[in-house]
Order: structure tokens, then C-alpha cells, then sequence
């Protein structure tokens, strides 16, 4: 520096010293999370988190989550955009309440998880281009469905009940859908000599394209015709005219049957029941939660008499949302992931880690999300504008969960009524099979047998030769395989390189049985990096108490969480004056047990000692006093 005339030279203050306190704290807790991060991905490579003590793997758990928030988002948004749906315009209301096409969720983005927004990327969306032909149909998707995925018998998960697949089923409906297919240039799949499909060749419809999408982008983008929210929107709908056909228009409630089901709308284009996938199961979810919203609408309107219709419904509609996640969190989820680890800390993603009785005995304990769970505390996107994705979706392609052969059974004392088959429960006629069995019969039915194991050799056979509402012939094995190289999704190894997993060297290290590993390679004819991720994951060891695998758990680690941060009613946003403190009690109080004895009373001896819903019930025989 220049001496100036009259003054002392001044020494330039490196700028690590001119630094702001709160600067230097950041850059200290950024070496910090590096460091930390760090040590969690290495503990993983080499020992495993699932085999690390419980307080380690969860550090090494939190680790590796924010590990991939900072590299596992995507924003597809950034790519160019045509006839973008309409934007409804801001009310007051829209504050308070949750829109029914998912607008104004975050008022800075008021299209963000709106119905109609694509689906983001957990993977580089350079690393994203679906496959083409010839490639896409090799090896052959059929062949694959026969030969790895075909279920002679149930290979059950018997640590769960068979609630666990309508179950899910009832959240997909809620989170994602594609949209329906269009009927021309399906894809034409060879068959082999001896394949008995009744119509060859075989036939997938396409993915519905990216309206927003210009023709010929690349790579393509899809859109969700649902809202990406956490809102109950398959009960609720994702549109205003079918929120108006589902309300009763007074005291806030949904419209039921005089038999005590889901009122289903006449209108075939918002029928549910034309939906492929429909069926009994997923019935009896969305009428227990229908009960639920009217049950929840008595309860406030008990407390606020001067209430309209509008208010019971929308403060409603947010419980009962908020119900659906936490039970998915802290019930479904543990149930078929029940390893010590994950149970601590799918709870602590609800509770925090201080846990739920000093939740309810000192509320919340500063607005971050560890301590005290994320609900209340602050909203948070990692940078990238919240949308379900395309991982998220093909890691939930989890068909071997649904048993084929039903034992329906009587509440009343346990005798067999009926043995029927998943056909006789599906489709259009699924409110007929509930209302000849009972849907105490059903539900108790489903509470006392297994699910199957998500794992090869146990797809349903009966969704290997699926009858469509809509006349369509599909083996849905075939089409899960198909869907996720249409969809750009990387096969097995490559998906895992870009989870930061170490990919599958052979195929015996790949599933550890030997027999398994030469069928699979046969069909892939040597070549590991083929292997479909389907194929992989469902191949795969699976951790302590997992009903499926290591893989698809990464997903749900990053996401579980950013489902319910990113989501201001489900985080800042979760509080008494949007709530009411009733409605924040009601969540925090129920249980998927209190949610069916409310509606299901005479189901009490077959939940009685039973921890978690999801868990195998007793048999009401067995709970007989002499």
C-alpha cells in the first residue's frame, strides 16, 4: 500500500479477518458438515449404517440425508416451458388453507407442487434420457416378468399385515400420477414361442408427454396430474369441481353411501373406480378416511358453532391430511422398515429426538427440526423448488407387497367365509365385494394375514395378466420394467453410482445366492450393468427387519422428510391459529388403531396388544375366554 503524505500506512486485513462473526461461524460449520458428511459416507461404504450400533447409524443416517439434499435435488422447472397450466389467483384464504389444485402452497412460488408441475430428478438431469428402442426392450421385459418376477407361491412379509399394500396403494393415489396413457404407437413387445399372452405381441401404452414440454426436448420431462403435496388429495381430489361433487355442503363433510362407503362419483372421467388399480383395499382406505374427515368436522364444529361449511371443510381437510402423513410416518413406515435405526428415526422426524413425551410435556424446543420434529418448525427447500420425482416414483414400484389368494374371515369368531382371489376384489365391482363380504370382515381379514415380501419370484400373478377397466390387457410386470427405462430412470449399478453407492461388481454379489445370481444373469446375458433397478433392488440383501431394499430406502431418506419441510402446513405453518388446537391435538392423540375403532368399534378384540396397526392383529379365536 502507498504511503500517503501525513499518515501511517495502513497493513490490507486479509479478508478471512475482515470477515463478519456470523460469516466465520458459517464457514466454520460448513468444514464442520463436510467433515461430518464425510464420516458418515465412509462408515456406510464400509461397515453398513444397519449394522452400526442405533445412535451411530442414526448419525450416520442424518449424515448421509443431508448429504443428498445438497446433491440429490434436482429443479426440472428450469427447462423450457409451453402452455403451463393456469394459475388460479391468490385469495386471502389461500393463507389458512390448502388450495385444491396445490397453488399457493409457498406464497414466493405459487405454482410450486401445484397439479399439473412436473416431477423433479434425484439423479443429474443430463443423466436422465429414456431409453429407446432397441435398447428399451432389452432384455426383453416379458421375458423378465416370467422368468424373475413370477410368484408360484406367497413369499410373505411376516412382520407386517396386509393392510400395509392398500395402504400404500391409498398414499400413491395421493402423491403422483402420470395421467392416463394415449392409445396410439404403444410399445410392441416380442413374445417367445411358448409365452401363452392371448395376444401377441404384447402391448404397453406410453407415458403420457409433458404438456408444458416442447415436441422433441431433450431430455423430456413428465408432468403429475395430482398435486405433489402431502394434502390427502385422493380423497379430496386435485380440482375444485371434484372437491365440489365429493362435499355434502353442509357442516363441512364428504358425501358417503347409505351402506356406509366412499361416495363415488357418477361421472366417469372422475370415477375412481375406472382407474386401473382400483380396488377393495384401496375402498376401504379412502372410506375409513372419509368417516374420519366427517368425525373430525363434529369435533370442530363443537368448539366453533358459528363455523360455515367452507371453514369446517378446509380446517378439516388439514387434519385429516396431517393425520395421513403422520401415520404414514410414524405407523406404516417403521412397520415395513423395522430395524432398530429407522424407527428411531422416522419417529424423530414427527417427535424429534427429544421424542414425544417431552414434545407434549415442553412443546417445541427452538424452530429447527432436530430436536423437536419438523412439524412447526421452519419450511425449508435445500435450494430447489419442492416436486415429488421420477426416483421417488420408481423406487414405490412395489406390486410383490399385494397377496394373490384372500382368506376372508368373520369377525365374529374367526371361521373362514370365503377364499377369494385379488380379480374377485379389483375394479369396478370392488364396492360390490366390500358390501357382500363386510368391511369389518375385510379389514380384519387383511389385519390377520401377510403381505408379500418386496422381492423377485412373488409378483402377483393375477397383475401379470391384469384386466384393465378400459378393456386393455396388461402384465404389469412387464409395464413396471418398461415404465422405468421410458421414464429415464438409470438401470440398477448406474443408479446406485449416482446415490453414491457402490454398484454390484457380479451377480453373486449383487442378491448372495447363487441360484438367484445365475438366473439373473442368463437373462441379462452377463452383463451387470443391465440389470434393470427394479430388478436389482428387488435382488438385493435387504437390511435387518426391511421388507424391501437398502436402495429404495436412499429415496425415501431424502425425501421422507422433504415431503414435510418443504410443505408449510406441514411445517411452519403447523400451529394452533391454522390448526386450531383441537385439530393439532387430534393429530398428535390418533393412531391408525384409534382411526379404525372409532369407525370399527367391534374390531377392539383383534387390536387389543397390538403396537402398531400395521403389525399382524390377533385372531379374535385366540382372544376368546373359555
Amino acid at each position: 500500500m502507498v504511503k500517503a503524505k501525513g499518515h501511517t500506512a495502513v497493513r490490507p486485513v486479509p479478508v478471512r479477518e475482515r470477515a463478519r462473526p456470523e460469516v466465520r461461524r458459517a464457514r466454520a460449520r460448513s468444514v464442520f458438515a463436510r467433515l461430518y458428511q464425510g464420516t458418515a459416507a465412509c462408515l456406510d461404504r464400509t461397515i453398513g449404517w444397519h449394522r452400526l450400533p442405533t445412535p451411530l447409524g442414526l448419525l450416520v443416517l442424518l449424515g448421509l440425508r443431508d448429504t443428498m439434499r445438497r446433491q440429490n435435488l434436482f429443479d426440472t422447472e428450469v427447462q423450457p416451458a409451453t402452455n403451463r397450466p393456469p394459475l388460479r389467483p391468490y385469495t386471502p384464504e389461500d393463507r389458512t388453507a390448502r388450495t385444491a389444485d396445490g397453488t399457493h402452497n409457498d406464497p414466493a412460488d405459487p405454482r410450486m407442487g401445484m397439479a399439473g408441475a412436473r416431477f423433479g430428478r434425484n439423479i443429474p438431469i443430463e443423466a436422465t434420457f429414456p431409453e429407446t428402442p432397441p435398447q428399451i426392450l432389452s432384455p426383453n421385459p416379458r421375458e423378465i416378468s416370467r422368468r424373475l418376477l413370477t410368484r408360484t407361491e406367497l413369499i410373505p412379509a411376516t412382520s407386517v399385515n396386509a393392510l400395509v399394500s392398500p395402504w400404500l396403494q391409498f398414499m400413491i393415489r395421493d402423491w403422483f400420477s402420470h395421467g392416463p396413457s394415449p392409445k396410439d404407437e404403444p410399445w410392441q413387445i416380442p413374445l417367445a414361442a411358448d409365452d401363452p399372452w392371448p395376444a401377441p405381441p404384447m402391448t404397453v401404452l406410453r407415458s403420457r408427454p409433458d404438456p408444458t414440454m416442447p415436441p422433441g426436448a431433450r431430455p423430456p420431462t413428465w408432468a403429475s396430474t395430482e398435486t405433489h403435496w402431502w394434502d390427502a388429495s385422493q380423497i379430496y381430489g386435485s380440482g375444485p369441481e371434484v372437491q365440489r361433487q365429493l362435499r355434502t355442503g353442509q357442516d363441512g363433510k364428504l358425501r358417503v353411501t347409505p351402506e356406509g362407503l366412499q361416495w363415488l362419483p357418477d361421472d366417469p372421467a372422475i370415477d375412481p373406480t375406472q382407474v386401473p388399480g382400483f380396488w377393495a383395499g384401496l375402498l376401504m382406505m379412502h372410506t375409513l378416511f372419509t368417516h374420519e374427515h366427517n368425525a373430525i368436522c363434529d369435533r370442530l364444529r363443537a368448539e366453533h358453532p358459528t363455523w360455515g361449511d367452507a371453514e369446517l371443510f378446509q380446517r378439516a381437510r388439514l387434519i385429516n391430511a396431517a393425520l395421513i402423513a403422520k401415520i404414514h410416518t410414524v405407523e406404516w413406515t417403521p412397520a415395513v422398515i423395522s430395524h432398530p435405526t429407522t424407527k428411531v428415526g422416522l419417529r424423530a422426524n414427527w417427535w424429534g429426538l427429544a421424542g414425544e413425551r417431552v414434545h407434549r410435556m415442553l412443546g417445541r424446543i427452538g424452530r429447527g427440526d432436530l430436536i423437536s420434529g419438523i412439524p412447526g418448525s421452519r419450511t425449508r427447500l435445500d435450494g430447489v423448488p419442492f416436486a415429488l420425482t421420477e426416483e421417488f416414483v420408481a423406487v414405490y414400484r412395489m406390486h410383490p407387497l399385494v397377496p394373490d389368494d384372500f382368506r376372508i374371515r368373520s369377525l365374529a369368531d374367526d371361521h373362514e367365509l370365503a377364499t377369494i382371489t385379488l380379480r374377485d376384489l379389483a375394479g369396478p365391482h370392488a364396492a360390490d365385494a366390500v358390501q357382500r363380504h363386510g368391511i369389518e370382515n375385510l379389514l380384519y381379514s387383511f389385519g390377520t394375514m401377510h403381505p408379500g415380501l418386496v422381492t423377485l419370484h412373488n409378483f402377483p400373478r393375477f397383475l401379470q395378466e391384469f384386466h384393465r377397466p378400459d378393456g386393455h390387457l396388461q402384465d404389469l410386470a412387464a409395464t413396471d420394467i418398461l415404465r422405468t427405462r421410458e421414464l429415464g430412470v438409470p438401470r440398477y449399478n448406474e443408479f446406485r453410482r449416482l446415490l453414491r453407492l457402490a454398484p454390484a461388481k457380479t451377480f453373486l454379489q449383487l442378491t448372495g445366492d447363487p441360484a438367484t445370481a445365475r438366473e439373473i444373469e442368463e437373462i441379462y446375458q452377463g452383463d451387470i450393468e443391465q440389470v434393470d433397478l427394479m430388478i436389482g433392488m428387488y435382488a438385493e440383501r435387504r437390511p435387518q427387519g426391511f421388507a424391501f431394499s437398502d436402495t429404495a430406502f436412499r429415496i425415501f431418506l431424502l425425501m421422507a422428510t422433504r415431503r414435510l419441510n418443504a410443505d408449510r402446513f406441514l411445517s411452519e405453518f403447523y400451529r394452533p391459529e391454522v390448526y386450531t388446537r383441537e385439530g393439532l391435538a387430534w393429530v398428535a392423540d390418533n393412531t391408525m388403531t384409534s382411526v379404525l375403532l372409532r369407525h370399527y368399534p367391534n374390531l377392539r378384540p383383534a387390536l387389543a396388544g397390538v403396537p402398531n396397526a400395521f403389525m399382524p392383529w390377533s385372531h379374535v379365536a385366540d382372544t376368546t375366554v373359555p
